[in-house]
């Protein structure tokens, strides 16, 4: 495959691409259920191979075999949105609670132009490419609900390997950025409930107030943690919310308060100890002031850790096609949660960054990827999808 003329017919494409883009992005949808986020996909690509739909969710498996036999690549575009309300000015802006703040219009796209780039040249494909559009991204894990379904196997047999790429709004455009082994963390949610026993704001020695408890906890987390788990192999625990009291009154101890946090790790054994100590020290602490604490957590991402000659591949496509400077090897994982890490434990691949700021722009302009004022550079989506269709080509060559 001549990858030049590649990225030639990508940008052929690249208006189109904004097009829908931005369609997508004024009718943003959330978790598993994008009826019309999939009626849109079908329409730009249901045409070109074998559909199969997901069950009691929304999620395509677009099958494109190529005019020779062989092997089956996957190829990944996430779907949903986030439960945010946008602020970005934009003309094309959403305006139904939901924003695609974390950048999947873009990914769709980028899917939506790989995918007509196999079918257009599949008279040069040793196989078949596997077009996965995905829902639920967002904390619902729809990449493992589209492989419990057998949906990576409707070739007949496992991908030889997947590749999944993920715009940023920070980072320069057009660079394309990955690693070898961990690049993400295990992402999910902690919830604590703690509980004591209400009574009068002017008496508090009469009750057992969570309120303080609370506190208490919170304060000495973080000292916890630093003092408790390997340094060089860390934990990221962050609040996101806190639920305490009524607003209507000063002068009531209640019952119960709460909180939820996000937990992030980078390997099987911090993920499994954020499971055990954290919850024993939160529910000592507890005890120890007359309270209880009860502490559930969340299914978690897996760690997503990229196979290594998947990995110099990605860097040998990007070069070749983009030149030297256009390939960046991240020094270190990031601590952010991608449910492609399933899809990664099931079959060889990787993971891709692209750039998707603004040129020009200071980077402390830049508003970082769910934020409600995020921003992407539609530019760099034909050469994100030449990329895409071109490691579908060198991995079936």
């Amino acid at each position: 495959m001549d990858y030049q003329e590649l990225i030639k017919q990508a940008h052929t494409k690249q208006a189109d691409l904004v097009k829908v883009r931005r369609e997508l992005h004024q009718t943003p949808e959330f978790g598993l259920d994008l009826p019309k986020t999939l009626e849109i996909i079908l329409r730009e690509v249901g045409d070109l191979g074998e559909v199969t739909l997901g069950k009691d969710m929304t999620a395509a498996a677009i099958l494109i075999r190529g005019a020779n036999p062989g092997p089956t690549v996957l190829l990944r575009a996430d779907m949903d949105a986030l439960a945010v309300e946008e602020d970005t000015g934009l003309d094309f802006a959403s305006t139904n609670g939901y924003m695609h703040a974390c950048g999947h219009d873009l990914h769709m796209a980028i899917g939506i132009g790989a995918a007509r780039l196999v079918a257009e040249n599949k008279d040069k494909l040793n196989g078949n490419v596997l077009m996965f559009f995905q829902p639920g991204e967002e904390g619902h894990d729809g990449a493992g609900h589209m492989l419990a379904q057998n949906m990576h196997m409707v070739s007949g047999e496992k991908p030889i390997a997947a590749y999944g790429l993920h715009v940023f709004s920070l980072p320069e455009p057009g660079i394309f950025m990955s690693k070898k082994d961990t690049m993400m963390a295990s992402a999910g949610d902690m919830f604590v409930t703690i509980s004591g026993r209400g009574g009068h704001g002017s008496m508090p020695w009469a009750a057992q107030d969570p309120i303080t408890g609370m506190i208490e906890i919170l304060s000495s987390l973080q000292s916890f943690i630093a003092k408790n788990f390997d340094a060089l192999d860390p934990i990221v625990v962050n609040v996101g919310w806190i639920k305490a009291g009524n607003d209507h009154t000063t002068n009531i101890v209640p019952e119960q308060v709460s909180f939820g946090a996000t937990v992030r790790s980078f390997s099987k054994k911090g993920y499994e100890e954020t499971r055990t100590k954290i919850p024993t020290f939160i529910k000592g602490m507890a005890e120890a002031m007359g309270l209880s604490a009860e502490v559930e957590f969340s299914p978690a991402t897996k760690v997503l850790i990229n196979h290594h000659h998947a990995v110099d591949r990605v860097e040998a496509v990007t070069k070749q096609m983009f030149g030297e400077q256009r390939y960046f090897t991240m020094p270190a994982p990031i601590p952010g949660g991608e449910d492609y890490a399933s899809i990664l434990e099931e079959m060889p691949g990787a993971f891709i960054f692209l750039g998707a700021a603004f040129a020009g722009t200071k980077p402390e302009e830049r508003e970082a990827n769910h934020s409600n004022k995020a921003k992407y550079n539609e530019d760099v989506m034909a050469d994100g999808a030449a990329l895409l269709a071109a490691l579908a080509f060198d991995a079936l060559s």
